[in-house]
Parts: structure tokens; sequence; C-alpha cells
């Protein structure tokens, strides 16, 4: 999920002053008219880049050429639609030659490629062109597999065909399915009514729906092969220079100029839309996540890993979007304020939702932390949400996330509050400098973060304020938590002041930096690709700093492992930064010195001093803590409902097996609805929380209606929160302890 979150770190000059005294005579041929030449450049500039200026670049060898070649294979055809079995033999000779190749500026892999992926692209066309004529019944044994990771290439031509007929097929059902339920729906309603509907309405018949359902796909399909076929030579070449970036880490990617609006793409304050920020994901649109304050957070039902399959303008026949590029949907979406887009989404339940949301404006206070005062038996909690680590780079009087937190800290102690809980969940991160400032309301002067760049010595980022709260302290993280949460949540777990809770994070412990190639072509040559009308090169994301935990653990990878571990949705999915083969890896470096401790040489002596360390007024016994919390979990029926539902979607994701059986596929789908149902009842069965906004704000908030409304749908969802309110009875039993 995660080339779209906000890292404003710093990145050293230095970096790039080097980089660019070592491109001015290297890697640069003056001759860029042939297109062979012009992809030299591309690729000697980017590989050049890479070298120079990777936190840790991978050596170009055989095994290189490998990861390469794997990679490029996965992200051409991650579905296995398009090559056969007999394609990946014939390209399997450049496997081991590829880094020969980088070094050569030699294309002969990308040619052979790029002349396959034509061939099969008009040859898959001719089989779907003769495919969807057929009139399919859905009464056999058939079955489709959908998890590409479980299945091979076709053998053959004749398997691929059979691929796409199965394929097709399946559609083709599900789309039947859907007109056929709501026209079962409608017919329902109507049966429902005391005064009859007027209305005309007209029961089909299954051949007339499935032919229907037929031709809706057609229209779908021919929309995905126009965009198959308009890929040109440029398109392929950035999916190969890509599968060189991204084998040496997840976070290193080509960008030509065209492709610059699809990335980070955000429907926020900035336009009129949802306010939900998507991304491509295996051929699929989903939703990274949602704008706090946003239409799309206001309404309530669109959720983060919701794939959009159709696009409707308000009552109009919604458009199927499946197989459409990002900025496409991005475009659909948008639209004038106060009008209606109807979003289809498949849940990762497999449950279909249509979502109405009216198009708006985000509000930007929305983004800034807030805080409100729980009430419990045991006295008033504090909570604050912060969404992320925003500071505003642009002015000396804008607002920053640091600042805001301590504002929030200080207005909640004068509301008397036994502890404070601070929700990080799904903050992808932000400003270091907040970051650094944060962690000192809590822990007053010392190290925060170390930050290592390349072979350089890490650079100790220490905070100088004193602390200004010491009571007992909980954090709330999960698999969104990135970057800038993990360097606060590991901070303060490092120094035993705050108990952690939640599920690990997402584990992104690197830095990049957007470069633009262009800078790094001598003007010469920018000039003479000027005169031949070339575009611009492009960009380039490189990572170039890496993280580290105070005890000197990295947050790469492994992120930060809660100190008590909450049950959810997604806790059996492998996701996060580890999902990556080609991420780099966890280490650790020397621990940072802290006051008035031993020094120690490795993360066991930092632990083993902390240990017998004793700062603060709400010291707590992690132990106790945990086997309270699981004995509060194990008897909790909303919590046995997220484990049930966590286990079914491990198992939809491995196994994914659909049958091509009308009566066995309504099944699955009949099945796919009765547990959705069920994670609907959490609402029922959560205990409430008694939360309200503190006193200062309720004047402010009430003043603006829209924000007053805002806000108490704010205030309902937090009310409902049970990994929240799990989160209550641990401070409390922190307090109970102190």
């Amino acid at each position: 999920m995660l080339h779209f979150m906000k890292y404003k770190i710093g990145i050293p000059l230095l970096v790039i002053a080097a980089l660019a005294a070592f491109f001015s005579f290297k890697y640069i041929n003056e001759d860029v008219r042939s297109g062979s030449e012009r992809k030299a450049l591309i690729l000697n500039t980017v590989m050049g880049i890479i070298q120079e200026g990777h936190f840790s670049p991978r050596a170009i060898d055989d095994s290189f050429s490998n990861r390469v070649f794997n990679k490029l294979v996965e992200t051409s055809d991650f579905e296995k639609k398009i090559f056969t079995k007999e394609d990946i033999k014939t390209l399997e000779q450049y496997r081991f030659k590829i880094d020969d190749q980088i070094k050569a500026s030699s294309f002969e892999c990308y040619d052979l490629f790029s002349k396959t992926y034509s061939k099969r692209s008009v040859q898959i066309e001719q089989f779907f062109k003769e495919i969807i004529k057929t009139n399919f019944t859905f009464d056999g044994h058939e079955e489709i597999m959908l998890n590409a990771d479980k299945i091979d290439f076709a053998a053959n031509e004749k398997d691929l065909k059979e691929r796409w007929t199965k394929y097709i097929k399946y559609r083709v059902l599900a789309k039947y399915m859907e007109l056929k339920k709501i026209q079962e729906d409608e017919k329902a309603r109507r049966d429902t009514l005391t005064t009859k509907d007027t209305t005309k309405f007209v029961m089909k018949s299954d051949a007339e729906l499935r032919a229907s359902a037929r031709g809706k796909v057609d229209t779908n399909l021919q929309k995905y092969f126009t965009k198959l076929n308009k890929s040109k030579d440029d398109d392929r070449f950035a999916l190969y220079i890509n599968a060189i970036t991204l084998c040496e880490d997840p976070h290193t990617d080509f960008f030509p100029p065209r492709e610059k609006k699809n990335f980070d793409v955000q429907m926020s304050g900035e336009f009129y839309g949802i306010g939900a920020q998507l991304k491509p994901e295996d051929d699929k649109i989903k939703v990274a996540s949602i704008v706090p304050g946003s239409p799309s957070w206001k309404q309530g039902e669109l959720k983060a890993n919701d794939e959009i399959i159709k696009v409707g303008q308000g009552s109009a026949e919604p458009e199927d979007i499946q197989g459409y590029e990002l900025e496409d949907v991005v475009q659909k979406i948008r639209g004038e304020k106060g009008t209606e887009v109807r979003l289809t989404v498949r849940r990762v339940d497999g449950s279909i939702k249509v979502i109405p949301i009216i198009r708006g404006k985000v509000a930007l206070e929305e983004t800034f932390a807030k805080s409100a005062i729980i009430t419990t038996e045991k006295g008033k909690m504090g909570y604050i949400y912060l969404s992320e680590f925003y500071s505003n780079f642009n002015s000396a009087d804008g607002r920053r996330s640091g600042e805001d937190v301590a504002k929030e800290v200080a207005k909640l102690k004068e509301e008397g509050v036994k502890g404070i809980i601070l929700d990080l969940r799904y903050n992808g991160g932000g400003s270091l400098n907040d970051v650094v400032d944060m962690a000192g309301i809590f822990v007053g002067p010392g190290p925060v973060v170390q930050v290592k760049t390349s072979e350089a010595q890490p650079m100790i980022l220490k905070s100088r304020i004193p602390v200004s709260y010491d009571g007992p302290f909980v954090i709330m993280v999960n698999q969104g938590s990135a970057s800038a949460s993990e360097i606060l949540a590991a901070a303060m777990q490092d120094y035993k002041r705050a108990v952690i809770v939640g599920s690990p994070t997402f584990g992104k412990g690197t830095v990049q930096k957007q470069i633009p190639v262009d800078e790094f072509i001598d003007q010469v040559i920018r000039l003479k690709m000027m005169n031949e009308n070339q575009p611009e090169i492009g960009s380039l994301k490189l990572t170039i700093q890496k993280f580290y935990r105070v005890n000197g653990g990295s947050t790469q990878l492994k992120g930060v492992t809660p100190d008590i571990v909450i049950p959810d949705l997604y806790s059996e999915i492998e996701i996060g930064e580890r999902k990556d083969k080609a991420a780099l890896p966890y280490d650790e470096i020397k621990p940072a010195q802290l006051p008035n401790l031993p020094i120690a040489e490795n993360a066991q002596a930092f632990k083993s001093n902390m240990a017998a360390a004793s700062f603060w007024a709400g010291s707590f016994d992690i132990a106790q803590l945990k086997a309270a919390s699981q004995q509060r979990i194990s008897s909790s029926k909303s919590f046995e409902i997220i484990k049930e539902n966590a286990k079914r979607l491990k198992k939809l994701e491995e196994e994914n097996i659909v049958f091509l059986n009308e009566a066995k596929f309504k099944k699955q789908q009949d099945e796919n609805m009765a547990l959705s149902k069920k994670m609907e009842e959490l609402d029922k069965l959560s205990t409430l929380l008694n939360i309200d906004n503190l006193g200062k704000d309720k004047l402010v908030i009430a003043a603006d209606t829209a924000r007053a409304e805002r806000n108490k749908n704010w205030l309902r969802l937090l009310k409902k929160d049970i990994v929240l309110s799990e989160a209550v009875s641990v401070l409390k039993d922190i307090e109970a302890k102190k």
C-alpha cells in the first residue's frame, strides 16, 4: 500500500551534489537521435544515479539478472494471461545475461520481450473476439483459480485460449448473477409496497440476463484490449527499467514524464472529489486510505483495501472500470461539488457493495491533531488523533504536528486526565523534525532516532524540549502506521515510556528522494533532444537513507511489534514491507547513548540497561498488562468475529477458487455475505465508549455547522471502536498499577 505515503524527511544536499559532479563526465553518449541511443541514455543515467546515490546499491551480477528477469515477467503478466510456457522458455536465454546487457547498454532481452508481448496482445484479443460470442451456460463442473501465484503459465497457445475462455466465462457469470440479484431485489421491493408502483417493470428471463451480461463484459474487455494495444514501446521500456529499479528495493521507481500524474494521486482538499487515496495493485484499483474529514470519511462506508470495480455518476448506469488506468479512474471519480458518485467496490472478503458519495472539498482542519475525553469508572482518559506528521515547510507561521500535539496534551492535562492515548493508526508518516519534537513531550531531551546515509556514520537526532507529560501513555498502531509513526512508537517503546497496542506496523524504515533524471544529462544533449522533439526523460524515486531505533535496531522490514497485539482483520495476511522480496534487510547498529544509563554496545545490552531503569511515573509491567488484555479479548464476541473473518480472508487469499456453476457460485456468494454481515454486527456488539470533546473545543466546533457535523460523525465512529475500547482498558490497567 504504500508508495502513496508522504515522506517529508530532509535529504542531505551532499548526496545530490556528489551525483551532479559524477554525472558531469560519466554515462553520457551525445548521439541520442536513435531510439536505441535514447534507451541507452535512460538506462545509463538511471543506473548511474542508483550506483552513486542509493543507500545500498546491489551488485550487477547474475543473481541480480535473475531477479530482474523474474520481476519483468511478474509485472508484465501478473495474472499469467499473456505469456505461455513456450514464451518464457524462449525468454529464459537472457535470465542470467541482463546484467551483462545493462553494462553494455544492450537491449536484446528487452527487444525480445517487447516483440513477444506485442504478438501475444494481438493474439489474445482475437481469442476474446471469438470467445465472447459464446452463449455460456453455467451448469457444469468447471472452476477457475483466481490466485495467479497458484498457477503456472499456459502450456501453449491452445492452453492460453482455454484460460481466456474460463476467465471470460467467469466475468460473464459474475455479471449475470449481479443482474439477476438486482432484478430479484426490485421484484421483492415492489411486492412489499402497499401502493402499486406504476413504473414499467418487465422480468427478464435467465437467457436474456445472460445475454445482457455478455454484452456488458464485451464492452468492458474491449476497453481493456484497446488499452493493451495502445501500449507503446516507451510504455514497455518503462516497465523494463522499473523491473531493474524495483530489484534494488520496492521504493526505487522510474517514472516517465506522462506517468508522473499517476504517482501519488490524491483526491483531497485540492479537488472536488471524495477524499480517498487510490493505488494500482495487481491490475486493480484499490483504496489506499481515506482522507480524514473528506466526503468518503463522512459517508463512512468506503474502506482501505476496497477494490473499485465500477464508477457511476448519480443514478446513471455505472461504468465497469476493471482494466482502466489509475488516472482514468481518478478523472471519473472527481467532479463538481455537490454531485453524487456511486462506487461499486469489492471488499477484501469478496462481498460487493455500492457506495454513494457526494463530492466535496476536503476540510483542511480535519488533518490536524485533535483530542477528546473518554470518561470511565476510573476517571477521565485523554485521546489524541494524529492522521499524519504534518508540517508547513513553506511558512514560518504554518501549522506543525509537533506543536499541535503539545497543545492538545496541555489541554488534556487541564481537564485532569489520568492517562493519554495517541492514535497513529493509518498514519503514513511525515516530518522527521516533528517526530523528534513530539517525542520530547513525553521523554524530554535525548536521542529519538538514528539516520544513516550509505557508508556514513549514523546521525543521532535528539529532542531538546523538556517533558510536559509524564503520566500513563498508550500508542495505537496498525499495518498502516509507517515511517515517522514507526519512529515515534519505537522510541517510546525503547524508552519504556508507552505501551504500544494494535498490530505490527508496516516496516518502512527507508527514505526516498525524487530526482529529475534530466538534470543529470549534459545541457548539449538536452538541446539535441529538444531539437529532435524528444520529451523529457522522467524522474527517479531513489532510496538514500535508513532509520534506526534508539536501541540500534532498524524499523525496516520488522516495523514495530506492539507490546500488546490486538486481533485485526488482516492479521493472518502478510502485508507491509516484509511482503516484498526486494525489500532492504533488517539490520542493527550501535544503540544511541541514553542519559543516566551505561553505554550499550548492542541491542541486548541496551535492553538490559532499560530493564534496570525506571524513569517514568507511568511505569508498567508489560506481562501483567498483556495477560489482562488477552483475557478480555478471549472472552469478547466482537474479537471472535474479527479473528474468524481474518482466518477466512487468509483462506480466500490462499485458495481463491471460483466455481463456474451458477448454484455453486451463488453458494459461495451467500457464504461471503453471511460472514460479511457478521462484521456489521460489531456495531451492535460493541460497548459504547463515553467520549466527548474537550470543554474549550465545544464552542469553536459549534460555531461551524459543517465542522460540527463532521465532529459528530467522528465521535460516533470512536464510540464503537473496539480496538480503542481495548486501548482504554489497557490505560486503565496502567493507571491502576501506578
